[in-house]
């Protein structure tokens, strides 16, 4: 039996496939957010208090009232709505919220499912589920393209369906499926999986990862940790090596930046960077957000700039980009990297702004099997169009290859 489609004003929000369309169009809304959009339509018919709705949609899982607030907002701009205007959920003071946008209900036609195909301009197919953490966290993760499987490790600022039209990531996502499955997944706090979850720790990460593996059926595979999602990859190798067969850390560190921080100057640096985050990030700030894009792409253009910060927007809330900040400059699997047991290649801008190639080399020193290839380029993620990223999809060919 399909799920339901309901209509209303020019959304559509089908319960099969957990999508909300606008216009015809799929609009992204964290998952928690559809969730109390969702319950707030199958029971139009009455005023639903605060406690059913945190009930039913976080279970067992305490969070406060600014979390449904938070959801009640998010699900509010997605179907064009506002707290001002309350055309679609109407505020009944000091009893709770009501659906009052006339509904049309009619049964899907397809299979319940959580799953959503994704075709983009150039014909690859993706499809999206979810998995759910120990926790109750909800993770959304995307498989493309035929072959032996790569599963990439999560890393901020990615989402795994706005990232096919995203300058940023739409060429590692070509590259890194041609000729092979490549499996990638949004952490909890960003992207289309779940933003207001219970804990947020580097533990929690790796548990992530072993619960995308375990929901894809993965068996053995080799693994990519990108940036921060590096130290994610080594946790996980080092906890199943007998999963892991070959590890690719790409821009990554062993040691966050407050971690590695060795004297007042290093000290004063990482504390300025956490302190500009929470102010930047706060207020939305155009400039600060576009500082932070220049660090991570100091050759790109200004068009370029934009597209990042406009992306970085859209990737994850506020409160969480600075969560997520504070939570890499504490990173240390320094003290587990020389555990790794497989095969190990690590690539590094040679002039990386955002984390210097000293962090690579260090990599390099502390796991026993490992190759470090430098390349030319001063970008934390790489271009589309500069040398350096053929560069890296060929050593990564290459030394997938040698493992087949």
């Amino acid at each position: 039996m399909g799920g339901e489609v309901y209509r209303f004003d020019d959304c559509e929000l089908h319960t099969s496939s957990f999508q909300l369309l606008r216009d015809g169009q799929p609009v992204h809304v964290e998952p928690r957010a559809l969730d109390v959009l969702r319950h707030l339509i199958e029971h139009r018919d009455r005023v639903v208090s605060k406690e059913e709705i945190l009930d039913q949609c976080w279970g067992d899982t305490y969070v406060s009232e600014a979390a449904l607030t938070t959801a009640l907002r998010t699900a509010r701009i997605a179907v064009g709505d506002s707290g001002a205007e309350q055309r679609v959920i109407r505020t009944i003071q000091r009893r709770g919220y009501r659906f009052v946008a006339a509904v049309d209900a009619r049964v899907d036609g397809g299979v319940r499912q959580t799953t959503v195909e994704r075709v983009d301009a150039a014909g690859a197919s993706q499809s999206i589920r979810y998995c759910t953490a120990a926790d109750g966290a909800r993770i959304a993760y995307a498989t493309v393209g035929d072959g032996p499987p790569l599963l990439k490790a999560a890393n901020w600022m990615t989402h795994v369906d706005l990232e096919w039209s995203s300058p940023v990531w739409s060429h590692w996502l070509h590259g890194l499926a041609r000729d092979r499955r490549l499996i990638r997944y949004d952490e909890r706090g960003c992207g289309m999986s779940d933003w207001d979850v219970p804990s947020f720790t580097f533990d929690d990460w790796v548990d992530d990862l072993e619960t995308v593996v375990d929901a894809v059926g993965l068996a053995r595979f080799p693994l990519l940790g990108v940036s921060q999602g590096g130290a994610v990859a080594i946790a996980y190798a080092v906890r199943h090596p007998e999963r892991v067969s070959r590890l690719i850390l790409a821009g990554s560190y062993a040691r966050g930046r407050q971690v590695r921080a060795s004297n007042d100057h290093e000290r004063a640096e990482a504390a300025l960077d956490l302190d500009l985050a929470r102010v930047g990030w706060a207020r939305q700030d155009p400039s600060f957000l576009r500082v932070f894009a220049t660090q991570f792409l100091p050759d790109g253009t200004s068009d370029d700039w934009a597209d990042f910060t406009d992306f970085q927007r859209r990737t994850t809330s506020p409160e969480n980009a600075v969560r997520f900040l504070e939570a890499f400059a504490r990173i240390d699997v320094s003290d587990i990297a020389g555990s790794v047991s497989c095969p190990t290649l690590v690539l590094h801008a040679r002039d990386d702004v955002r984390v210097p190639a000293s962090q690579a080399k260090e990599l390099a020193a502390l796991i026993p099997d490992s190759r470090l290839a430098l390349l030319d380029s001063s970008n934390h993620l790489l271009s589309a169009d500069e040398p350096a990223w053929p560069e890296f999809l060929r050593l990564i060919d290459d030394f997938l290859a040698e493992g087949e």
